[in-house]
């Protein structure tokens, strides 16, 4: 069997503080446009032998409340639909995007299916 190596490479331009002031991710199962802006980012890492997550969260200076909101909202979607992929607990899943749809309407995003738009 074959085996291959993808590549997923990401660049923080810092400011005078240390904070993020840019943010760019390449892939190269992505295609070959180049490096693509985003304003945040969550990387989760499972350590199996350890049965610990070490996590690197980052985002822009500029970013704004509304759009963590949103951001957030459109997470707790996608890691229900990750986790359903992954283990096949429907129950489970269903209840992590009951939590984002409550999430959501505290902050008055509304359930809309388009709000829950992800990548």
């Amino acid at each position: 069997m074959m085996t291959r190596t993808a590549e997923i490479k990401l660049t923080v331009e810092l400011d005078g503080e240390n904070l993020p002031a840019r943010i760019q991710w390449q892939a190269t199962d992505a295609g070959p446009e180049g490096p693509s802006p985003c304003q945040s980012m969550m990387l989760s890492l499972w350590d199996s032998e350890k049965k610990t997550t070490a996590a690197i969260d980052l985002w822009i200076k500029d970013m704004t409340v509304e759009d963590m909101n949103l951001y957030f909202y459109q997470v707790f979607h996608k890691m229900a639909d990750t986790y359903l992929r992954a283990t096949k607990n429907e129950a489970v899943a269903s209840s992590i995007r009951e939590f984002g749809d409550g999430f959501g309407d505290s902050l008055g995003l509304g359930s809309e299916p388009e709000m829950r738009r992800t990548s």
